[in-house]
């Protein structure tokens, strides 16, 4: 069997029930978040569990499933994060799987450490963390962007601030390898209506607030027609989107009046895309403001 290392020579393969770890000096209360490179070496539904230990929570840990590729070389990125409970703990990586081949189980390689800043709402931008400047690490060889898996809860998401309240991952990318509307960070949504994220915001009944955002491509030959789906309680709106894969971007705006003391504001994509390789991708979203406005001339 042979397998494409996508950093350097050399990589790890996790037999059934194998485990690699290391411990670390951290700083206790601080968040981080974890990234690492991951393949499936077989077709079997392959999955890795990642923990951090010790900690004061009763399940601290994570199982990513590796069955569903989203890039076309065989490999993903993954991330997820954690609050650092005491100043030295273990990052355990971990194969729960029997397979029946002793040649399968998940490889791994590229694995890093991030110090995640909390992003605080401000009178500019009610939405914590609106442009995703702050998030987890991206390789500087990885030009596939870093997958944030589904199910992953606020205080852990290595994402601050935003939710991926959806059954298929989020993907991370930066500017470095893909066209960014704003900054050097933003989010693709890769798995259409399967792939989401949410933030909720506190607001104040019977006020009328205006979300922006921009949407795009990402520079990534991803063609076809898309539409962004925003949702700010009980109000949404279905801005589209037409991509030659090239790179561009428009914008879209949602005013609603506030039916809750606390607001659900959530993207996700109408459409599946896939590229020609046959890899999933999607629109970008960028650039997310909240803002409470005083005389508005709608509310949709």
């Amino acid at each position: 069997m042979v397998l494409v290392v996508p950093e350097g020579s050399y990589a790890i393969r996790l037999g059934n029930e194998a485990s690699i770890k290391q411990k670390l000096q951290l700083v206790k209360g601080r968040f981080y978040s974890l990234t690492f490179s991951a393949a499936r070496t077989c077709a079997q539904e392959e999955k890795l569990n990642v923990s951090v230990v010790p900690t004061t929570e009763k399940s601290d840990w994570g199982v990513f499933p590796i069955q569903t590729m989203y890039g076309s070389n065989g490999w993903d990125s993954y991330a997820c994060g954690f609050v650092a409970d005491y100043p030295e703990m273990e990052i355990v990586i971990h194969n729960p799987g029997m397979e029946e081949d002793p040649a399968c189980g998940p490889v791994i390689d590229s694995v890093a450490l991030r110090v995640l800043n909390t992003p605080r709402r401000t009178r500019a931008n009610l939405l914590k963390n609106g442009d995703f400047e702050e998030g987890p690490y991206i390789f500087p060889n990885a030009s596939w962007g870093v997958l944030i898996p589904p199910h992953i809860e606020d205080a852990h998401s290595p994402l601050p601030g935003w939710m991926v309240e959806s059954l298929k991952a989020v993907k991370y990318i930066d500017s470095d390898h893909f066209t960014i509307p704003n900054g050097k960070r933003a989010i693709e949504l890769v798995a259409g209506k399967e792939s989401s994220i949410a933030q909720e915001v506190i607001t104040t009944i019977g006020k009328f607030y205006e979300l922006t955002f921009d949407l795009g491509d990402a520079n990534n030959s991803c063609e076809g027609s898309m539409i962004v789906e925003a949702f700010a309680g009980r109000d949404t709106i279905q801005v589209p989107y037409k991509s030659k894969g090239k790179g561009g971007f428009i914008s879209g705006k949602l005013r609603f009046k506030a039916m809750t003391r606390r607001t659900r504001i959530r993207f996700l994509s109408t459409f599946y895309t896939m590229k020609n390789d046959g890899s999933l991708c999607g629109p970008v979203i960028d650039n997310i403001k909240l803002l409470s406005v005083r005389y508005p001339t709608r509310a949709s």
